[in-house]
């Protein structure tokens, strides 16, 4: 659905307004592809996509995901954002601080709980009722994690010259 979303507004507007990747779409472009958004970047996506998807089942396509895609203050991977976040392995967080990184995909910059730790919460709590609503986690588990406050702090490194352009690079 969301190529064919993107199909048509590609050919409403003559330009490429939204994605329409699938998660072994956006597996292809960050480990193969550069992010320029042109016709043919997105044709080879689509290829590599399907011989991923030869190769590796669902799971190790979703691992690779989630152990490469931004996930704010430069950490990149789930274990990344754990020690970035926490200071911690992502095997150590409890269940409050798990759904505070699995909030994080959608708009890393928008639910960052050191920028924004209202906006973070929301987004963490309604993660956890959707856990709790397709069974994975008990109503007392999720009781007892919306109940806890926004832990997170910045365990990164100490940025010691102010360069944002070639720290990008």
């Amino acid at each position: 659905m969301g190529l064919m979303r993107a199909a048509v507004q590609l050919v409403s507007t003559g330009s490429i307004q939204s994605g329409g990747s699938t998660i072994t779409m956006q597996v292809a472009k960050n480990f193969f592809l550069s992010h320029e958004r042109v016709f043919s970047r997105k044709f080879n996506e689509i290829l590599l996509a399907l011989q991923i998807e030869q190769q590796l089942s669902k799971d190790e396509i979703f691992e690779l995901y989630l152990n490469k895609i931004y996930l704010g203050n430069r950490s990149y991977g789930v274990e990344s954002a754990a020690q970035v976040y926490y200071g911690k392995s992502i095997n150590e967080l409890n269940l409050a601080q798990i759904a505070m990184i699995a909030g994080l995909p959608k708009a890393p910059s928008r639910y960052n709980p050191i920028n924004d730790p209202k906006r973070a919460m929301i987004r963490r709590d309604w993660i956890l009722g959707r856990m709790k609503d397709l069974g994975y986690v008990t109503p007392e588990e999720y009781s007892e994690a919306v109940n806890q406050p926004v832990t997170a702090s910045y365990h990164g490194a100490k940025v010691e010259l102010e360069a944002p352009y070639i720290a990008e690079m």
